[in-house]
């Protein structure tokens, strides 16, 4: 299994940044990546929280599948976590559903500063997650215009800035940060594979043929009806490579340009809703290394 890290400095000092103005808010906002809800789940925001208020929103859910989708929802609830699915892009109702979660997660905190005399303010909400996994679109979509730059590659988001969500809701937009080490190098793949780690850093070929392997055993036959049947996940590449034309200068297949082109795909849904996290699987997993 491929071992996959990445912790660029610029990440370090956002993690610092982001402690230091953990005081200046009332709840935290944690965006994930709906088709991996676990993997994408930062275990520095557990050592930081220090029980303050958590929303969890499974960003990207337009992309996963919605039967696992709704699987995670329960899950959260039966652990007593707040989470909401959400279509970022395409529906209108996300914005007020999310400004409803906040405020009602910290509608005691408004509660006791009231009782104190304090006049109400508007919330505060620290908006985190993991590079890529929505959290700029999250922000564009609760305060109605295109505040922060998005783009389909991690590392756009650089510096903290407050932006006025709403007039009952702040939020501290903060850079994508992962953490020093993934124990679990499973993690990382899934990470890899869904865009969360510069891909300039990786063995694309090694994410791809991985990728490969996890949507045929939990999607069979959604690739080979796009691409044609393989011998394995190794030799798809060369299928799609055939398939897209992708050929070098001797005629041989480029399989490192399909593998490219199949991640890309993947990535903005071509073949599909697909999760590659279920809860069943991990539930299975979690009962067998006990």
């Amino acid at each position: 299994m491929v071992n996959i890290q990445w912790y660029p400095g610029h990440m370090d000092k956002a993690r610092r940044d982001m402690q230091q103005n953990l005081k200046a808010v009332d709840m935290i906002v944690e965006v994930r990546d709906a088709r991996i809800p676990l993997a994408s789940a930062n275990p520095i925001l557990d050592q930081m929280a220090n029980g303050k208020p958590r929303l969890i929103i499974l960003s990207k859910s337009d992309l996963a599948d919605p039967l696992a989708t709704q699987e995670w929802i329960r899950f959260f609830d039966r652990k007593n976590q707040k989470a909401l699915a959400l279509d970022l892009l395409n529906d209108q109702s996300s914005r007020n559903l999310a400004i409803q979660a906040c405020l009602e997660l910290t509608k005691e905190k408004k509660e006791r500063m009231m009782k104190k005399g304090i006049r109400p303010r508007a919330m505060r909400a620290m908006a985190c997650g993991i590079p890529n996994a929505g959290k700029s679109t999250f922000i564009n979509c609760v305060a109605k215009k295109n505040t922060v730059k998005t783009a389909d590659k991690p590392g756009v988001t650089r510096s903290l800035s407050w932006i006025k969500a709403d007039k009952n809701l702040d939020l501290l937009d903060t850079p994508g940060v992962l953490w020093p080490k993934f124990e679990d190098k499973n993690v990382g793949l899934l990470l890899a594979e869904t865009g969360a780690i510069n891909d300039n850093i990786l063995d694309v070929q090694e994410i791809a043929i991985d990728a490969v392997e996890r949507i045929q055993k939990l999607y069979p036959g959604v690739l080979e009806t796009e691409f044609g049947s393989s011998d394995s996940a190794r030799t798809m590449l060369e299928v799609i490579a055939e398939k897209r034309n992708l050929l070098k200068e001797n005629d041989q297949f480029d399989t490192l340009r399909a593998a490219n082109l199949f991640l890309k795909e993947f990535r903005k849904g071509k073949y599909g809703k697909i999760s590659l996290e279920w809860v069943e699987r991990n539930e299975e997993e979690q009962r067998l290394h006990e």
